[in-house]
């Protein structure tokens, strides 16, 4: 199971999980638009870049799943799948990253919750038993 979501009062959480840094940061972004959208529904028509950075990897995961949100309402679209490379150079995380999707369809796609944001509450990276685990709450 790369990802799974959990309880939370009013938002949603989301742990996703990966044999490397970048495959978890991928289940991340594919659990987010998950709440948003049954991923089913969406093509990967069209590829849009995306670069963040941070000063830890906890901090790395949420600027990216926000630069996400933040990309999903400028473009009007939905992504579902994603390709993620992650360097260290110079005490910081760089991520650039391709996101896969297509215009967002009233009619097409099934739509669910809109997230407004990722934040730190719930904020968590291990790495356990050769696993990358990360965690998050969205703000629904």
């Amino acid at each position: 199971m790369p990802y799974k979501y959990l309880e939370h009062e009013a938002d949603i959480g989301i742990l996703a999980m990966g044999d490397t840094l970048e495959e978890a940061f991928q289940e991340g972004a594919k659990a987010m638009f998950g709440v948003m959208v049954e991923l089913d529904t969406v093509e990967t028509l069209q590829e849009i870049n995306i670069s963040c950075e941070a000063d830890d990897i906890p901090s790395l995961y949420v600027e990216w799943l926000n630069k996400l949100v933040s990309e999903k309402d400028i473009k009007d679209m939905f992504f579902k799948e994603f390709k993620v490379s992650i360097k260290y150079k110079n005490k910081k995380y760089y991520l650039r990253a391709k996101a896969y999707g297509e215009t967002i369809d009233q009619d097409k796609h099934d739509i669910k919750e809109e997230v407004k944001a990722a934040t730190y509450y719930g904020l968590k990276y291990e790495e356990k038993s050769g696993k990358h685990i990360l965690q998050c709450v969205v703000d629904v």
